[in-house]
């Protein structure tokens, strides 16, 4: 298999620290390289719709959510993973663009809920479609075999983080 430029680095760091196992700094290093790389290659896509990554986000969590395809800002930002501000930064752009609208909450009437409105669902439509396909160029390199491996070990990564 063609080295990487993490193989590089943890040549050099052999070389230097030969008493030190690096092994962990391949797969971190290249985890790290390769969130960048692919969230270029997913902004690409969003760019033709004139979203970001953050408010495709929203506007996906809204339209899986299932009719009427509203959540509170709460629920977004804690499906998210942001805090609360960057929620309603994201949540004011889409609202001007007329990709969702804020509406009283009728079961408490001091909050509110983020509806997906038409625009919102044509648009979120059409760049999940495009997203799924870029998704599937990205992963091409991959056997199905290696995607299910894949998949198995970067879930018990993330579950060892989030339980």
């Amino acid at each position: 298999m063609k080295p990487d430029p993490v193989d590089k680095i943890l040549a050099q760091w052999r070389r230097e620290r030969p008493d030190l196992d690096v092994s962990p700094m391949g797969i971190i290093g290249r985890m790290g390289r390769l969130a960048k790389h692919l969230e270029r290659a997913i902004q690409e896509t969003f760019s033709e719709f004139d979203l970001t990554v953050g408010e495709f986000d929203v506007l996906a969590a809204l339209r899986r959510s299932g009719q009427p395809y509203q959540l509170s800002p709460t629920e977004l930002f804690n499906t998210l993973m942001v805090s609360s501000g960057t929620m309603t930064h994201r949540i004011d752009r889409l609202e001007q663009a007329e990709l969702v609208r804020r509406i009283p909450d009728p079961r408490d009437r001091r909050g509110i809920l983020i509806e997906l409105t038409d625009k919102g669902f044509d648009l979120i439509e059409k760049a999940v479609e495009a997203h799924v396909v870029n998704e599937h160029r990205i992963l091409s390199v991959l056997a199905e075999s290696e995607r299910e491996t894949f998949t198995q070990l970067l879930r018990k990564l993330l579950v060892s983080f989030e339980e």
